[in-house]
């Protein structure tokens, strides 16, 4: 029998950068909180007001490499420069090759990275493919021409690893929530929006699409689907949702949850979402 190993893929919203007017202790606890949960791949979104520094330090320790780091397309004036993060272990996997692609249709950024596991020697046979992304947070048919980016590895697809990952902050409700406890000048980020400019319910396209491609959302299957990784942080937007997602595609899934405690609630609007997943173990001893 192939021996295995388990591969844990974490996606996470900082918040702003995890920066407070220039204040790093916020972002300090965010990556010794990231790093008590041992990524072997890391996807990090809202790295707004980032510098080198910033990266350099959070990777050194991490104890992982940067893949990429993107700048959004469109910035919410007056806020920094806001980028999405790839990071990888070295000692667990090595980077063949990346890409970012999407410019001009990703409202943030797209990253794809070709993985090679260490073990694996030069054998490409098990590599991943891994897509990390942060979606549109203001519209529904934005998102969806984003998710139409990535439906092509939701198999098998020529030219590319068939595993893959998604890992990102798709802005896309889970559920269909009570939209009465729901602002109305918030509802149109989350829901139809009718011809005749009324409101429908809850926009799930861009993940609907993704699942009928074939990528699979562990959360429901060995998670737990009602778990939540954003609504208790704002006063005005105390309605709970799953936006942040760890989805697979050619893959067996181990486990799968939202890292939700009092000290993750503290430090952004988001929670992590974290995923494990089986992966062949290599060649080499």
């Amino acid at each position: 029998m192939t021996p295995h190993r388990l591969l844990r893929a974490i996606t996470y919203n900082l918040l702003l950068g995890g920066l407070d007017a220039g204040n790093d202790d916020r972002l300090r606890a965010q990556v010794e909180m990231l790093a008590a949960l041992a990524p072997d791949v890391l996807c990090l979104q809202e790295c707004t007001g980032w510098t080198n520094r910033h990266l350099r330090w959070a990777a050194d320790v991490l104890g992982m490499v940067l893949v990429g780091m993107v700048p959004s397309r469109v910035r919410r004036v007056p806020s920094p420069p806001n980028f999405t993060v790839l990071l990888i272990r070295p000692s667990t996997v090595r980077l063949v090759d990346w890409w970012s692609v999407g410019e001009g249709v990703f409202h943030h950024a797209l990253i794809m990275a070709w993985l090679r596991l260490v073990a694996a020697g030069d054998n490409p046979d098990d590599d991943l493919l891994v897509l990390g992304t942060h979606y549109s947070w203001v519209d529904g048919s934005v998102r969806l021409r984003e998710s139409r980016m990535v439906t092509d590895y939701g198999g098998p697809f020529p030219g590319v690893p068939r595993g893959a990952l998604l890992l990102g902050d798709l802005n896309t409700p889970d559920r269909e929530p009570n939209w009465a406890d729901v602002p109305r000048n918030l509802q149109s980020r989350y829901r139809i929006v009718k011809s005749d400019g009324t409101f429908g319910h809850a926009d799930r396209r861009a993940v609907q699409v993704l699942f009928q491609s074939g990528w699979t959302d562990p959360q429901t299957v060995i998670g737990d689907p009602e778990a939540a990784s954003v609504g208790y942080k704002y006063d005005n937007e105390k309605v709970p949702l799953r936006l942040d997602y760890t989805l697979v595609s050619g893959l067996e899934p181990t486990g799968c949850f939202i890292h939700d405690t009092d000290e993750a609630r503290d430090l952004s609007d988001h929670l992590p979402g974290v995923l494990d997943v089986k992966v062949m173990a290599g060649t080499q001893a």
